[in-house]
């Protein structure tokens, strides 16, 4: 039988909003994060980088695609220092802005057809902007629903930003899919993969609006009370644990270099040369990245 939710003092974030906050906010993140992926291979390469061949012009997007790689460890130090300044929240709500107005700009952004090589750099500078926001937003929400749990139950509230990810792979999977149902290939070409980029604005209103409710963790308020804040969070992890920072940023390379090989690259090779059609790679992502995270719950049981 199961132990019934505790009661919420007033003032206090109940369980169902913070698992809500933290679950909503990396889900919308991880779409923005990843329809960018998706169309770093199915766009960008002919309407940002014409003037290469093919191949060239699929690496040239696919760099692009990897400075959010560089600039989430940056936008993790930058948001987790004022996080542990001014408190989870209103880092988070920024978080979740630079994520998204960099996400929209990119619907927006005129081509290379247009204005030439500066194309190609607003279009570098706004996945920055992507990985800025995504670096600040998964461990600001890991805090926010750690923080708030109840003892003993800290990595079962710490589960829940983590199925950000799969949830917006899974998003972005489906409205690509729908977009080339129901679209030539013309007109995805035209106009259409603009559309998830711009429609994510509507997803960062409901982020904003679920993050904007919620109220300070009582981690931070406590450390706050008692004045024991660091001056500078990220000296002090490098500080006093070196050993668990290196092997937490081992074990995280591995693991997302196999994703986005299956994800990104195999996107890439499986539409250009195995003759795949963009529907069918789709599916198959989908599919996977659905039983991808039933092994990892068997695992983790």
């Amino acid at each position: 039988m199961a132990s019934p939710t505790p009661t919420t003092p007033s003032g206090q974030n109940s369980t169902r909003r913070i698992l809500l906050a933290s679950l909503a906010g990396t889900a919308i993140e991880f779409f923005d994060f990843y329809i960018y992926a998706t169309a770093s291979v199915l766009v960008f390469p002919k309407l940002f980088f014409p003037t290469s061949d093919t191949t060239a012009a699929t690496l040239q997007s696919l760099a692009t695609f990897a400075l959010a790689f560089f600039a989430r460890p940056i936008g993790s130090a930058l948001f987790g220092h004022f996080g542990d300044r001014f408190g989870r929240k209103a880092t988070l709500v920024a978080a979740l802005l630079t994520m998204g107005l960099s996400t929209v700009a990119i619907g927006f952004l005129p081509t290379y057809s247009s204005i030439g090589k500066l194309a190609p750099i607003l279009l570098a500078l706004c996945r920055l902007g992507q990985g800025l926001g995504l670096g600040g937003e998964w461990g600001g929400a890991v805090l926010l629903a750690t923080e708030n749990a109840p003892s003993g139950k800290r990595a079962w509230y710490g589960m829940f930003p983590q199925l950000g990810a799969p949830v917006g792979f899974i998003c972005s999977g489906i409205i690509f899919l729908l977009l080339s149902v129901f679209l030539s290939n013309e007109q995805f070409i035209s106009f259409g993969w603009r559309l998830p980029f711009i429609a994510s604005s509507a997803l960062v209103f409901v982020g904003l609006y679920v993050r904007l409710k919620i109220t300070e963790t009582p981690a931070f308020l406590a450390t706050q009370a008692e004045n024991k804040q660091v001056e500078v969070p990220v000296l002090s992890v490098v500080t006093h644990h070196f050993k668990a920072l290196v092997l937490g940023t081992l074990i995280a390379v591995a693991t997302f270099v196999l994703f986005y090989l299956l994800t990104v690259f195999c996107l890439s090779w499986g539409t250009t040369h195995l003759g795949y059609s963009r529907n069918q790679f789709l599916i198959l992502q989908m599919i996977g990245v659905v039983f991808l995270q039933r092994l990892f719950l068997i695992l983790l049981t």
